[in-house]
């Protein structure tokens, strides 16, 4: 896979560590061996997965002459957090679509992620209701901004375009590279799989190289097949991008919905005890809406024996930590 063809912003500069979870292991029975990939100490604000999509994408918009940036989110996004701390780092404008998919629940006095957007100077926040066609709000906001002289570029929620998704086919390459270094050999890769651009990027990277480690994605809003379509339709459009000849194989993409509870960033209590979990035997930090609900789902399938004894898994940790502060009142019921 040759990623020098591609505009990028090389705001990374170390892998993130895979370290090994002895504590949490032999707390789920010893039966596994866990791992994680700690992409939450990426740089940036707070940290997170978005930041190796948007090595990409704010490179693109770069190129293209872009002066302001508009993405959405849903309203306590890792991903326009970390979008807007780019931005503030490349001197550019950025404006910020909220959607608020629970009605109700937009505070603009909330802690976590929304707070250090006023903190790190962004230009606009619009929120919009639950369901609203996002890329068309941003189309308009960005004809706005053109009115006003200005040349915006959108990135789309999640960063998870092929452009984006070259960020996590980067990171199965480095992942590869640190196992190989380590001898460690990897049976199984778990990670949230969202709005797909970190899922589609792992599985093309791992399929390109011919890994043969399976990557699962624990759904944090849609169902099932809906989810594996998004993931895969993707997964497709960045091997092309690629030029990756090698055919992706339906069934390389594989989702498990079961943890998503009521809806998208909707807390429930197997989410609550694995973020405890995590902090408690590793002083590891998960987020609510992503880690923490894929966490549960991995908490799961080990506890019904879905991996083989002494099978070594490893977590692909996203981020997103600053968002605990605005369900404080959630895990201290």
């Amino acid at each position: 896979m040759n990623f020098t063809q591609f505009p990028r912003r090389k705001y990374i500069q170390s892998s993130t560590p895979i370290e090994p979870m002895p504590g949490l292991s032999l707390a789920l029975g010893g039966n596994v061996n866990l791992f994680i990939k700690r992409d939450d100490l990426l740089p940036g604000a707070g940290g997170g997965n978005k930041t190796r999509k948007l090595e990409f994408c704010m490179a693109d918009a770069m190129e293209k002459g872009a002066d302001t940036i508009v993405t959405c989110g849903a309203i306590q996004s890792n991903h326009c957090r970390l979008t807007l701390s780019w931005a503030v780092k490349e001197g550019l404008d950025c404006h910020l679509i909220l959607e608020e998919r629970v009605k109700g629940a937009y505070n603009p006095d909330a802690s976590g992620n929304n707070f250090l957007y006023q903190l790190m100077g962004v230009k606009s926040i619009e929120v919009v209701p639950g369901g609203t066609d996002m890329m068309a709000a941003m189309e308009k906001k960005a004809a706005e901004l053109s009115g006003e002289g200005k040349n915006p570029y959108m990135i789309p929620v999640g960063a998870s375009n092929a452009i984006g998704a070259l960020g996590y086919a980067s990171c199965a390459m480095e992942t590869m590279v640190q196992l190989n270094d380590m001898s460690l050999k990897i049976d199984h890769l778990v990670l949230p799989s969202g709005s797909a651009g970190t899922h589609a990027g792992m599985v093309v990277g791992m399929t390109g190289m011919d890994t043969f480690i399976p990557v699962t994605g624990m759904n944090v809003s849609r169902q099932k097949q809906a989810q594996e379509k998004i993931v895969y339709d993707l997964a497709l459009e960045t091997a092309a991008k690629l030029g990756i000849t090698k055919e992706i194989p339906r069934d390389a993409v594989v989702c498990f919905d079961q943890y998503v509870g009521p809806g998208y960033s909707i807390p429930t209590d197997a989410m609550v005890e694995a973020v405890k979990l995590f902090a408690q035997t590793e002083a590891i930090l998960l987020d609510p809406v992503y880690s923490g609900k894929a966490a549960a789902g991995l908490i799961d399938l080990i506890q019904k024996d879905h991996f083989a004894q002494g099978a070594n898994v490893l977590f692909l940790h996203t981020g997103g930590s600053p968002a605990l502060f605005a369900y404080m009142g959630t895990f201290r019921k």
